[in-house]
């Protein structure tokens, strides 16, 4: 199962929470601000599956700061 999702490049999205509350039909949802790195979560994929020979890239994600220590640690050791 994890090879299929990790082949189809469709990982998602990613949003933390603000404010704990119920969320119904209907509601919407408001960003609020987005990283000034432009990496998506798709990108943080490619790199960790495939794509680890793009430097850029491996660079803008060790500078993203929503990234848990350990992910940025290990793309820091790709540079």
């Amino acid at each position: 199962m994890v090879k299929q999702f990790l082949a189809s490049r469709r990982t998602g999205f990613y949003f933390r929470v603000l404010q704990e509350g119920e969320v119904g039909a209907g509601d919407t949802l408001e960003l609020v601000s987005r990283d000034d790195n432009n990496i998506t979560v798709a990108n943080i994929t490619q790199l960790y599956v495939r794509e680890q020979d793009n430097p850029e890239l491996v660079h803008r994600a060790t500078q993203l700061e929503a990234l848990p220590a350990s992910w940025r640690d290990y793309f820091q050791r790709m540079e």
